[in-house]
Order: structure tokens, then C-alpha cells, then sequence
């Protein structure tokens, strides 16, 4: 994969056309690559007897899940030589947010992986540039971060894509151009506890306010949470801001030591004063844009359930453009954004083809035609497989793609979910199995108190941030003639315990570090699942054929059940309204 952070903007537009321009060639290569390199791994080993023929590889490699190949992955994370999947060295492993089975994925990688981001994010320098006039001219807050990292029982180091490639030579030896000039220090962006690093880079970028171009961070819930520690904080940033000093409550030395040098020990009254003037108005609309009024646009990824955050940002963003620049995840990179300023609605992806090798398995019923990159069909639905140079072969990755154009003879892509998916607020991914298992825990509590549960939706509510699961349950006595029911608090806390505990484990990280809200269970009146199965029949659906979702998205339904509220608890606290 050639570098190009040094080339010039005409020797980017370049390759930018050649990728796009010669896909079937460029793939056709890349899988070459891939067999010739890996042949003599275990995993091929076993199906392609050495050879690198994509002939033999369409015929006996079997199309995978990641359930069938993470006996293979367990054994090199502990410990085993690379060469059971791989012939480069195995490196590093991730930890995914999610399979379509909603667990957590333990995936292999490499310094490969790292080529192909950096590629992506040189790339993307020019495609921006020629967009967005002036972007240049500043920097951009960047809401990174890294986490902690821990290891695999052989050593190897286990963190997400992003904080590998925060602490890589790649980013530390990044090129010098606007991509990658940030308001933060590189300490901010490496620090490991959450909650200081991104009042840092709040504070920070508020000192440099009238220099910030972009305003960025992984995900829309991201941004979203970046949004409500401003609410929560900014009267203490003002406050350090007015002193030159830091809060005593940042602790991290690498933090403290970084974000002391940029604000100097140098008392700023005036810029106190109007960051406070700003956040003391009765509305927070636009806010974005008036705290950092040079700013472009915002970056973060938001198709998929991202999307749902959209409506939150337009509000606090104002008019400000809404970028989601890059395809990505765990498994690779996938493809970029070559019309950056579009509507969100209308956000496609290119895929790159000199990156991984991509498969497609059409949607459409009856069709088990695996097609390849350069094949698929404008307007057509398919699950997307993928085969890279660091362990993963054919293997089905749970996402649904839908092709809406071309650049070039590139396919462009909208991203419409991940397979199974019903309850999601950041990187959690919370299936059908885990939800009913969640439920059967909980309703083997509501036995042990002698009530039986009618019935049961759920609900992703974003209303406040962080945003957290809701589950709407109608309940009734065992004993058909108690009609005044009465809601015992240390019962359905435990339901909401036990369900919380049923959860997987990018759940609970997302919960211990306060990206989702305690789950929430809201007891509806008797009969108010009838009234949403009306709702239902009103608008058309037979009876016969109406089943009670599992996951509510009808603004109308939730409508139906909170009128029918009664009672609320949650995980940490308890706030039930009254009783039946």
C-alpha cells in the first residue's frame, strides 16, 4: 500500500482515480496477495493445500462467523504461534463492539491494520480539502481517546482500533498538515481515565476557540456525550480559564502537565467572561457554533444507530455540516466518504479495494451468489464478508449494505445496520438472544414475589445523555383477585439488576464508564399493550398477524405507553410514581 501523506494534491487526486477506477484488478491482486502470503498458515492449509488459486479459494473456503473461527483466534491470543491464522506476526488483538450475535468479538491484528487507517486518514486530507474552503487554516478538537489496555493470557496487548493507532509510530510520526494539527497534546489523547481527558480537551479547545476549524469524535453518541460534560462543567472551565490554573481534581501527571503548559499559568478574564456569557443563555441551541464560531463542520461517524443522535446534534450544531468521513471497524477499513458535505441521510461509502478483499452475499431471498466487489448491482441489498492480510477469511461480519452509486467503477454504500441488532446507544449491540435472556431473568424475580409478566417491549431512549435501555412491562398479580397491586421497590430493582448483569460485556464498559445510563424498567398500566396492539391494526395490520415488537421505534407507540406509565425504577436508583 503506497504512502501517501508527502504527495501533492494532484498526485492524491491520482490515486483516489486509480483505486476507484480499477477495482476488479485491484482486488483480484490483493486476494492474490492474501493467499500467496498466508498458503502455508494452518487455517488455509487445511482447505487450499497450499495453493493461492481464487478458484479453489471460491470453491473450499467456507464462508464463515466468527463463531466458527474464534477457536483459532483464543489460540494465538493465548499464546500460540501467529501461523495458525497468520504469516505476519500477530501483534495485537481488538476488542469489537459487538457481533451480530451481540458478544464481543476478540479479533487479530497487525501492523496491516495500521497501513490501511493511515492510508484512509491521508486520503481523506484531500478529499476534505476540496470540499471544505479554509479548513486549513486551523485546528481541529478532536475528542480521542484511549482507555485502558490489557493483555491476552500469551501477552499480546488488547485495546480498540483507534487507541492502537493513537499510540503507534504512525501517529506520533504523523505528517505536519491540518488533518493532524489538534487543540489537545498528544498526553490528553493517551490518558486512560475518560472523564479528565475530555474536560481537557474541552478546556483546551475553548482556550484556543477562535482557532478551531473541526470539531470531532468517533461517534455521534460521542459528540453527545461530549456536549453534556460541557453542560455539566463549563462554569469550573470558565473558572480555570479566569485562574490560568488546572482543577486539582485532574490527577492524570501526563494531562495535567500538558493542559498546565497550554493554558500558561496566564489569567484570561475577558475570554472567562464570553465563554460565560454564551453558556449562560436560556437556550443552548447552536451552541457549537458560538463557543467556536470558525468552525467547518463537525465530524463523527453517524449512519446506522448513530443516526438516531442526529436530530440532537442539528440542535446543538446549528447549521454546522455533518461529516462521517470513514467506514470502519474492528475488522478493518472499510471505505470512505467522497462527498463529505452531503445530508446525512444521503451518506454512502466507497470502499477501498487495495485494503481487504470484500465478498458479498445478496439479501434477497433465494439467491446464494457470492458476488465480489466489482459485481454487485445499484440498488441491491447485500451482507458483506471480508478477507484481509491478518487472519480473517470470508468471514461474515454482520453488516447490511445497500450499493447507491458509483465513483467510477467503485460501488458506493449506505450502511443499513448490523444483522439482529434491537437495542443500541454507543458501541453496545444488544440482540434478540440477549435481550430475552435479560427478560427471563428478570421474570423468574417477578415470580419469587408472585406476579407473572403479561408483556414486554423495549426501548432505546437518547432523550437525555447518556441515553439508557428502557423496558416497558405490564404485570399482574398470580392471584387473579388482588386488583390493587402494589410495587414492591427491592423487586423490580432486582430486575433491573439481573438484566443489566444478563447484558454482554461491551454493555457493562459502556456502563462502568458512563457512555449508557442505568437500564430502566417503566411498569405500564394492565391493558396498555392492547391499546399499542390498536395502534398497530389502526394503521393497517391484520390481527391475525400482529406480534407485540420486541424493540419499539414508533414515536406514536412509546407515545401509547408512557401515557400508561406507573411506576419507574432503575438500576442505581429508584423512582417509581405511584401505585396501580
Amino acid at each position: 500500500m503506497s504512502i501517501i501523506s508527502d504527495f501533492n494534491d494532484e498526485e492524491k487526486e491520482k490515486v483516489l482515480e486509480d483505486l476507484t477506477s480499477n477495482v476488479k484488478q485491484i482486488q483480484d491482486d490483493l486476494l492474490k496477495e492474501i493467499l500467496t502470503l498466508n498458503s502455508g498458515t494452518e487455517y488455509l492449509q487445511s482447505f487450499l493445500h497450499g495453493s493461492s488459486s481464487k478458484e479453489l479459494f471460491k470453491k473450499n473456503l467456507p464462508i464463515v462467523t466468527y463463531k466458527d473461527v474464534k477457536p483459532y483466534f483464543d489460540r494465538v491470543a493465548n499464546g500460540e504461534s501467529s501461523d495458525v491464522i497468520s504469516a505476519l506476526p500477530i501483534t495485537n488483538v481488538f476488542v469489537s463492539s459487538g457481533t451480530s450475535g451481540g458478544a464481543n468479538k476478540i479479533l487479530p491484528s497487525n501492523n496491516k491494520f495500521l497501513d490501511g487507517y493511515a492510508f484512509s486518514n491521508d486520503l481523506l486530507v484531500h478529499i476534505i480539502s476540496k470540499h471544505v474552503k479554509g479548513v486549513e487554516r486551523g485546528k481541529g478538537m478532536i475528542f480521542s481517546l484511549t482507555g485502558h489496555e490489557t493483555k491476552t493470557p500469551g501477552g499480546l496487548p488488547i485495546e480498540s482500533s483507534t487507541s492502537w493507532y493513537l499510540k503507534s509510530d504512525y501517529f506520533k510520526n504523523r505528517p505536519s498538515n491540518w488533518f493532524y494539527s489538534f487543540t489537545s497534546p498528544d498526553e490528553v489523547m493517551l490518558g486512560s481515565d475518560i472523564k479528565q481527558n475530555l474536560y481537557c480537551h474541552l478546556l483546551c479547545g475553548l482556550v484556543q476557540r477562535d482557532e478551531v476549524m473541526r470539531i470531532g469524535s468517533t461517534f455521534a453518541s460521542g459528540m453527545v456525550r461530549v456536549i453534556k460534560v460541557l453542560q455539566d462543567s463549563w462554569k469550573e472551565l470558565c473558572s480555570n480559564i479566569r485562574s490560568g490554573y488546572l482543577s486539582e481534581w485532574i490527577t492524570d501527571s501526563g494531562c495535567r502537565n500538558a493542559v498546565s503548559m497550554v493554558l500558561g499559568g496566564q489569567p484570561r478574564p475577558n475570554l472567562s467572561d464570553e465563554i460565560e456569557s454564551i453558556c449562560s443563555q436560556k437556550s443552548w441551541k447552536g451552541i457549537m457554533k458560538k463557543l467556536w464560531p470558525q468552525t467547518k463542520y463537525i465530524e463523527a461517524i453517524i449512519t446506522g444507530s448513530m443516526a438516531q443522535y442526529v436530530p440532537t446534534l442539528n440542535h446543538y450544531c446549528d447549521d454546522l455540516p455533518l461529516v462521517s468521513t470513514t467506514y470502519a471497524s474492528s475488522e478493518s477499513i472499510f471505505g470512505i466518504n467522497t462527498y463529505p458535505l452531503c445530508k446525512p441521510e444521503d451518506i454512502s461509502y466507497t470502499l477501498m479495494p487495495n485494503i481487504s478483499y470484500f465478498e458479498f452475499i445478496p439479501v434477497e431471498e433465494g439467491s446464494d451468489d457470492v458476488v465480489d466487489l466489482a459485481d454487485v448491482k445499484l440498488g441491491c441489498s447485500y451482507q458483506l464478508l471480508i478477507t484481509n492480510l491478518w487472519g480473517l477469511y470470508r468471514m461474515r461480519i454482520g453488516d447490511m449494505l445497500k450499493v447507491t452509486g458509483f465513483h467510477n467503477k467503485a460501488p458506493q454504500f449506505r450502511f443499513m445496520g448490523r444483522e439482529n441488532t434491537l437495542l443500541s446507544i454507543d458501541t453496545d449491540r444488544t440482540n434478540e438472544e440477549y435481550l430475552f435472556k435479560a427478560l427471563n431473568r428478570a421474570t423468574l424475580v417477578l415470580e419469587s414475589s408472585d406476579l407473572r409478566l403479561v408483556a414486554f417491549t423495549s426501548y432505546a431512549d437518547i432523550s437525555s445523555s447518556p441515553g439508557h435501555y428502557v423496558i416497558y412491562l405490564e404485570v399482574k398479580a398470580k392471584n387473579e383477585d388482588i386488583r390493587d397491586l402494589k410495587f414492591d421497590e427491592k423487586t423490580f430493582l432486582e430486575c433491573c439488576l439481573v438484566m443489566e448483569d444478563s447484558f454482554d460485556d461491551e454493555y457493562r464498559y459502556c456502563r462502568s464508564n458512563e457512555f449508557v445510563g442505568p437500564l430502566e424498567i417503566r411498569v405500564v398500566n394492565d391493558g396498555s399493550f392492547d391499546s399499542l396492539m390498536n395502534l398497530s391494526i389502526s394503521k393497517g395490520t391484520s390481527v391475525n398477524q400482529y406480534k407485540t415488537p420486541t424493540c419499539i421505534t414508533s414515536e406514536k407507540g412509546v407515545q401509547v405507553l408512557e401515557t400508561n406509565v406507573v411506576a419507574r425504577f432503575f438500576t442505581l436508583s429508584i423512582k417509581p410514581n405511584h401505585s396501580m
